[in-house]
């Protein structure tokens, strides 16, 4: 099977043209560096079928960047059959500066001119005949938004893929070309491959080329010792540089033809609609606060029971379903639900049913009280459904999040946070990998391949979980809804909202300490496009949701349901191997050892007989952050059953709190504790493979001592608001200020350590 490449700077369409080509679920953004892997998918619309590899978006072929040396290593090393640069039409010059390092290479190369829809847009042309002919390969006008001349682009793909190529260069100084001319003839001599492109990478004293062939070397010094540019001395990168950026004026300027009535209203219009929006969504002081708002309404629209606060007006308009199963679907007493909280209450009526004919229909058939009743409603289904129940409010924030990036705001927000970050000691492209932590902790990791600084990739990597992920949605909704309805607050997305963003605080206060500790260092320099607001394609946005649901999906049925299972056969026996009562079982026995751990966040040892079941769904959400809720929703069963008079069918969550005797700063506490704790599994083996060896048994300290200091302190400030914890409060802030003064002498003694090194 056929390998084409796609290549291309960040911001121009790669990777929705891979999407479109391959109906791949490829992440889709508008901010350097989202793709920081290879994907692969297979093109079926040709003779044959065509795999496709989105590779990351880079600027050039130059390694400072590790995304970079993905892209470089694969065309070279793995020979696909065609690259496709790709190159924004609004943006034709910067982005050829890539198109003349990758005609260097002996591989086949077709470019696809996208965003031809707004260059077009804009009154604009472009003579892809003359690009053709300049450049000496097929040129194709794009626009993978509209899925315009994808064929022809792949038609033309497989012609060229069908010829060999040799490399050429742009390069036209005579000085510089018998330089390149004697470094690749030396290099045919050893017969290495594409020598052209390693030659000239040798001249520019590239790195890794440097490490490779140090017996070259002596030659490319000699000729820097008498070479002198009156503008960058001896630097060859640098006139190498300028040199492909004069070739690229000089022949391409004139490529896209300008309507006179653009060049008219470019004389008369200095600023675009986008420039007038970023005026208010980039100032210094309303950009965040919209940023802010924006957050605000997002979850309120995803977890508000009272969206309009008009109650009356919708009551009588939605449907009642008085008497069915859907009772209360659409609205409360205060007002019409939102639209994530409608969907959630759909699932969760609709889950609730189901799990009540079969308990009614096994009753019938078992008798009353039966285990294997017990076992496959209490355990299976109870637990699979708890999690199952959320999904829908996770793929609501989901595709609010996925909008914001499509549109290109997120990377405005970036662009704001820069200012912020760079105050810590983190340039605006570590918030990029966080933001991406709001979906999943995994990709967000891998997505620190894109800093230059090894100290700031670990102090992004060891904040990353703090920004919390869709697995964690389960626990803030359910323990956010169970304090509000057993302790009378009203808002759960205020709730909810505000642990969103104490995780992030958490996140900034940790980096400025790490980064004026044991990862210092200076922020690198931050450059980023801003790419033109659009509207996000449906398509995209629907590949997002599907993979996401798929995801969520295949964990429930794979880790949550083992989970679920040991959890029930762990209530249900005791040591002799015997079915007991919970109080009685193998896992009442682990939790209540335990429990005492966590005394001072507020779910230890001042809880009543079931606290324990906190500290056990504590460490059970360390293999999947989902297992929390799932805990609970299999021992809330047996918790209902032993405390007479209490209602069937009460949430797990309510129960837990009813039972235990857990007061709201303290399950407000255990939100923040599953927060800013151990990530996942799949989270800690992507961070261990992504930092250096040593680094991560570390970084496990960090998050178990982050996560007690967080929790400690908010269970401390939340019982200044509430009389009945201020007697456990106070030995708990001693025991909180100990915590803090132990961190900041090992950081200071650390630093001293470092101090001493470097002198």
């Amino acid at each position: 099977m056929k390998r084409f490449a796609l290549a291309g700077n960040p911001n121009c369409g790669k990777t929705t043209l891979f999407n479109n080509l391959t109906g791949s679920t490829a992440h889709v953004g508008n901010w350097p560096g989202v793709t920081v892997e290879k994907k692969d998918g297979v093109y079926k619309k040709l003779s044959e079928p065509i795999k496709i590899i989105d590779l990351p978006g880079i600027y050039s072929l130059s390694p400072y960047t590790s995304e970079e040396v993905i892209s470089r290593n694969y065309i070279l090393d793995e020979k696909p059959d065609c690259v496709i640069n790709i190159v924004d039409a609004t943006n034709l010059e910067r982005n050829l500066y890539l198109t003349t390092q990758l005609l260097e290479i002996d591989v086949p190369v077709v470019v696809a001119v996208n965003m031809m829809d707004v260059l077009e847009k804009n009154g604009d042309s472009l003579d892809e005949k003359v690009l053709e002919k300049k450049l000496g390969v097929p040129v194709v006008k794009i626009s993978a938004l509209e899925e315009a001349n994808l064929k022809e682009l792949m038609e033309r793909a497989f012609e060229a893929s069908e010829k060999k190529r040799e490399g050429v260069t742009v390069l036209e100084s005579k000085d510089l070309k018998h330089l390149v001319g004697d470094v690749k003839i030396a290099f045919k001599g050893k017969k290495v491959e594409n020598p052209l492109f390693h030659a000239i990478k040798l001249v520019e004293n590239d790195e890794i080329e440097a490490k490779m062939h140090e017996e070259l070397l002596p030659m490319v010094e000699e000729f820097k010792q008498t070479l002198h540019d009156e503008t960058f001395g001896n630097d060859i990168e640098a006139i190498i540089a300028d040199e492909r950026y004069n070739y690229i004026s000089k022949n391409f300027s004139k490529v896209i033809v300008h309507s006179e009535l653009a060049e008219n209203e470019k004389k008369e219009v200095k600023e675009t609609k986008s420039d007038r929006i970023d005026k208010v969504l980039t100032h210094k002081v309303w950009g965040l606060l919209i940023f802010a708002v924006i957050l605000f309404f997002v979850f309120h629209l995803t977890f508000s029971e009272n969206l309009f606060f008009l109650g009356g007006l919708f009551k009588d308009a939605a449907p009642s379903f008085e008497g069915s199963i859907y009772e209360g679907l659409f609205w409360t007493d205060g007002g019409i639900n939102s639209p994530g909280v409608i969907l959630f209450n759909f699932f969760d009526m609709s889950f609730s049913a189901i799990i009540d004919a079969v308990s009614g229909a096994m009753a019938s058939g078992l008798g009353e009280g039966h285990w294997l009743t017990g076992f496959l409603c209490d355990g299976v289904l109870s637990g699979l459904f708890a999690i199952l129940g959320f999904l829908p409010q996770i793929l609501v924030l989901f595709l609010f999040f996925s909008t914001m990036e499509d549109t290109g705001y997120m990377a405005r927000v970036a662009f704001i946070l820069d200012r912020i970050f760079r105050k810590f000691g983190l340039s605006g492209r570590a918030f990029i990998p966080m933001i991406m932590g709001f979906g999943c902790s995994v990709p967000a990791m891998i997505n620190t391949r894109t800093l230059a600084d090894e100290h700031e990739k670990v102090a992004t990597i060891r904040v990353i979980p703090f920004f919390s992920c869709g697995a964690k949605l389960p626990i803030l909704v359910a323990i956010a809804g169970g304090v509000c309805e057993v302790f009378g607050f009203s808002s759960v997305d205020v709730i909810t909202y505000s642990m969103y963003v104490v995780g992030v605080i958490t996140a900034i206060i940790a980096v400025l300490i790490m980064r004026h500790s044991t990862q210092r260092g200076e922020a690198a320099p931050f450059i980023m496009e801003l790419p033109q607001y659009h509207w996000p394609q449906f398509r995209a946005l629907m590949i997002h949701l599907w993979d996401k649901a798929k995801h969520f999906v295949k964990k429930a049925f794979t880790i949550i349901l083992a989970s679920t299972i040991i959890i029930w056969f762990l209530s249900n026996f005791g040591w002799d191997w015997q079915m007991c009562e919970m109080e009685d079982s193998i896992l009442a026995s682990i939790g209540k050892f335990i429990q005492p751990l966590f005394t001072p966040l507020g779910f230890g040892s001042q809880l009543s007989a079931f606290g324990w079941v906190f500290a056990v769904a504590a460490i059970t959400g360390l293999i999947a952050k989902e297992n929390v809720i799932a805990t609970f929703s299999v021992l809330a069963a047996a918790i209902v059953a032993g405390f007479e008079g209490t209602e069937e069918g009460v949430a797990e969550a309510v129960v837990m709190i009813t039972n235990t005797g857990i007061t709201w700063p303290g399950a407000i506490a255990f939100i923040a504790f599953n927060m800013l704790t151990i990530p996942c599994f799949a989270a800690c083996a992507t961070a261990k493979g992504e930092l250096q060896k040593g680094t991560f048994k570390w970084t496990l300290l960090f998050w178990i001592v982050a996560s007690f200091i967080g929790a400690s302190f908010v269970y401390c400030f939340l019982s200044m608001f509430s009389t009945d914890t201020l007697a456990w409060a106070i030995p708990c802030t001693a025991v909180f200020i100990a915590l803090g003064v132990l961190t900041v002498f090992y950081l200071r003694h650390y630093e001293r350590k470092q101090d001493s090194k470097l002198a």
